[in-house]
């Protein structure tokens, strides 16, 4: 679907998009977050497991920007490694959206079975599955800018990832229209975001899948855990070495004391990150690259070496 999605951001659409809203038994809490409880529930008719994400907003409001945002999204979203939607109830002040049921996302996985990530097929099999994901995501102009573990589900049958949680996503304005600062999780957040770019795209998302790339392989998130994005910068700095105007010509623009503080070499990155093949380091590197524009892309990700031998969707 080439070109981008064309999308209706209205409450009104939202409203009248499923009129005939049917009963859902709900089973059990599994888990709730700043945008919503969700539930593991039941389908009546059919008897299919689903996850229904309740989200509760102010009347006078209206329905909120970014859950017509993620419905719009999901809406026309069709690809084996996103999430599906299966259905939206509106009523009162709350929305219902109602998914396919999966049963653990990335994170608790790599938690539970930090074992079976010791096997270079299995990251290969789950990275191969998030660019592929991502992929479909950039070619139909659409950035996520919320991609971590806990918003990447894995299906116990297949072991297929799928990405989730759209609250965040945008679509790539033709005409350059500013993008939010700094949203979502900071702990994947790339460096253009972290100094307040509002013009950042696609190869934001490609620094956020290194993140993850690494936190699969190491079992602990590359760059730390501190919260604000100055110290996110230096811990970057402190792996990565701190950028100049050669290798990022945009950064004093962005970084202007950047002058003024340590100068940290770059570490041996096969070092840091170890037990990683030397070209899932050459592909981990390439994403991992201060200046934007030197990002690889997702489709040259899938083509790298490092999956040879690996199928998946393309």
């Amino acid at each position: 679907m080439p070109g981008g999605f064309n999308f209706i951001i209205s409450s009104a659409w939202l409203i009248n998009l499923h009129l005939m809203a049917k009963e859902y038994e709900i089973i059990e809490k599994i888990g709730e977050g700043i945008s919503g409880i969700v539930f593991k529930g039941c389908d009546p008719e059919t008897q299919q497991i689903v996850a229904v994400k309740t989200i509760f907003f102010h009347e006078h409001g209206g329905v909120p920007s970014s859950v017509i945002r993620e419905i719009a999204i999901l809406k026309v979203m069709d690809h084996p490694n996103i999430v599906k939607m299966l259905d939206v109830q509106t009523q009162d002040n709350i929305v219902n959206i109602v998914f396919e049921y999966i049963e653990s996302d990335l994170l608790n996985f790599l938690e539970s079975a930090p074992l079976m990530t010791q096997s270079p097929e299995v990251v290969k099999r789950f990275l191969h599955n998030i660019l592929s994901g991502v992929l479909y995501l950039h070619r139909n102009n659409i950035v996520h800018r919320d991609l971590k573990t806990d918003n990447m589900l894995i299906d116990s049958a297949d072991s297929d990832v799928k990405l989730a949680d759209f609250g965040f996503s945008r679509e790539i304005d033709i005409h350059l229209r500013s993008l939010t600062k700094q949203v979502g999780n900071i702990d994947n957040m790339a460096p253009e975001v972290l100094l307040g770019s509002d013009k950042y795209s696609t190869p934001s998302d490609i620094w956020a899948v290194g993140c993850v790339f690494a936190e699969i392989v190491m079992g602990r998130r590359l760059f730390g855990e501190r919260g604000h994005p100055y110290e996110r910068l230096n811990d970057i700095c402190r792996i990565l070495g701190t950028p100049n105007e050669e290798m990022w010509p945009e950064m004093t623009l962005l970084f202007p004391v950047v002058s003024t503080r340590r100068i940290f070499p770059p570490k041996n990155l096969a070092e840091v990150v170890q037990g990683l093949e030397p070209a899932g380091i050459n592909l981990l590197s390439n994403m991992l690259r201060w200046n934007p524009s030197d990002r690889i892309t997702a489709a040259e990700a899938l083509k790298h070496e490092y999956f040879h031998g690996i199928q998946g969707h393309m």
